[in-house]
């Protein structure tokens, strides 16, 4: 790719241009593919400048995903105005739809968790703890006691529905609706597992 010409911009300005073209390289590469050399050409700068803002390949791989890990968790905050059950399913539909629309980015966010890099994997866990605490919270508000089995429960639910989203968020013959009402049913599939006798209020709440 040809090297962009070089604009002057303040040091924030200039590390948030790397990092945009680090997340959005996410969307043509695996994250380790993502060079310090490859951004510093396409932003039109020195590979030790880039360096210089990040440490290393490390760093700002590190940078890349938290920007990517932050985006995703905007746009699956829950609206806390809804009742519980219609906040899980508004919340699983902008994520079906954050996935469709950044599959690689997400798909990238995936395999971050199995990085090498301690950083990495800490940031993809930080994203999944705070999904798994967006669905603890929903079913806390229909009566769900807090207990280890909960948290087995919902962290394993969090790698199902990623490995669901990575495979079916972008097949066309799959609509997104109908992935959004698996997903929910999937997550009052826990809740049931976890109180047999709650299976009916959860067709109510």
């Amino acid at each position: 790719m040809a090297a962009a010409r070089r604009t002057r911009m303040s040091p924030d300005e200039r590390r948030q241009q790397l990092v945009a073209l680090g997340v959005a390289a996410l969307a043509d590469r695996p994250l380790e593919a993502v060079t310090v050399e490859d951004l510093a050409a396409q932003a039109g700068v020195s590979p030790g400048l880039v360096h210089y803002y990040f440490g290393n390949r490390q760093g700002l791989h590190s940078a890349i995903v938290r920007t990517a890990r932050d985006a995703m968790l905007h746009a699956t905050q829950p609206r806390p105005e809804l009742p519980p059950r219609e906040r899980l399913r508004d919340t699983l539909d902008r994520f079906v739809e954050f996935v469709h629309d950044h599959d690689a980015t997400f798909y990238s966010l995936v395999r971050g968790a199995a990085s090498g890099d301690e950083h990495v994997r800490a940031t993809i866990q930080h994203a999944r703890d705070v999904l798994a605490g967006h669905l603890r919270d929903a079913f806390q508000e229909i009566g769900v006691a807090p207990t280890p089995l909960l948290e087995v429960a919902l962290h394993s639910w969090i790698s199902f529905a990623e490995q669901a989203l990575v495979e079916a968020a972008t097949d066309p013959e799959i609509a997104p609706s109908d992935l959004a009402d698996f997903l929910e049913r999937s997550a009052l599939g826990v809740l049931a597992a976890l109180h047999p006798s709650a299976d009916s209020t959860t067709r109510t709440v």
